[in-house]
């Protein structure tokens, strides 16, 4: 009997202190607790746990005049990880690192391209598919550096918890030369994440991270390994994704490309990366400037 009574008592202690005896609800209103939302959202409460998001779409040509083109299907992962730093102003917040890899296929097969033959150039071009290395966001505090509290674009719908976020983007392109406020060539897009997750798990910290899904859509120039030579048009990307519970649920397609020819996107960059952020058009430089600087002279 005492030895049931012992146990007891230690079943009692054990929970007191366990996570669940100090879960909340989080306040989406309160701004360290928004802060502490899109941590979940994007990564979990555990510092440098890697966390993986994997979207499937497809990729569409706009060009004014004619009808719509199915070009490519998309697979494409992200792995980061968030850890959480303090500020004396600004209080209690994260940064997140991350890499990322978008594989383009063909729309029949799922197999990924090497090779496109551009319908309107009629050259055959190689696909240079996206590994941007890193992406790294902005460290996100309750503060702003001008005092401004932080702030989600969230809204609940039953049991779900919906979070748009738009990222109009507009600036230098790397491609684009010297004088691009005066003759245009500025890189010009727009990416629209559609994050639903359940609100429980969202705002109950019981649950040590969330698994949203996520819709994306992205506007924006043509690639730049297409060779479009400055046609008129755009490229639509449309996509739904999730949070993974781990790396292995991704899909063979992915998993294989990666070991193959990407090996460091299995995980993310260290916490303390410095390093700045990689798009497909500075990773295109770099791999035209190296192809230029290593032809033979004429």
């Amino acid at each position: 009997m005492m030895t049931i009574k012992m146990s007891v008592a230690a079943a009692i202690i054990a929970i007191a202190v366990s996570p669940l005896a100090n879960a909340r609800q989080l306040d989406p209103a309160n701004p360290t607790d928004a802060v502490e939302i899109m941590k979940r959202t994007q990564c979990g409460v555990k510092d440098s746990e890697p966390a993986v998001y994997y979207w499937s779409g497809r990729i569409y040509s706009r060009v004014e005049g004619e009808p719509d083109k199915l070009l490519f299907g998309g697979e494409g992962m992200n792995i980061r990880q968030c850890i959480a730093i303090t500020d004396p102003k600004r209080g209690t917040g994260f940064r997140q690192v991350s890499r990322e890899v978008m594989f383009f296929t063909d729309p029949k097969t799922g197999q990924i391209v090497r090779q496109w033959d551009n319908p309107w150039t009629g050259e055959k071009v190689e696909v240079m598919h996206i590994a941007n290395d890193p992406v790294n966001g902005r460290p996100s505090f309750p503060m702003s550096a001008e005092g401004k509290p932080y702030a989600l674009n969230m809204q609940r719908m039953g049991q779900w918890v919906q979070m748009p976020l738009e990222v109009p983007l507009f600036y230098e392109n790397p491609l684009g030369g010297d004088y691009q406020d005066f003759v245009g060539n500025k890189y010009h897009a727009m990416e629209i994440f559609d994050f639903a997750a359940r609100a429980d798990e969202l705002l109950d910290t019981k649950y040590p991270t969330a698994y949203p899904s996520v819709s994306w859509v992205r506007i924006s120039d043509w690639m730049p390994w297409m060779k479009m030579r400055g046609r008129h048009g755009n490229i639509v990307f449309n996509a739904m994704g999730a949070k993974l519970k781990s790396y292995a649920e991704l899909p063979a397609v992915i998993r294989d490309e990666i070991a193959a020819r990407y090996p460091a996107y299995v995980a993310p960059p260290p916490t303390d990366d410095a390093r700045p952020n990689e798009t497909t058009w500075t990773v295109f430089k770099k791999r035209l400037d190296a192809a230029r600087k290593a032809a033979p002279a004429k």
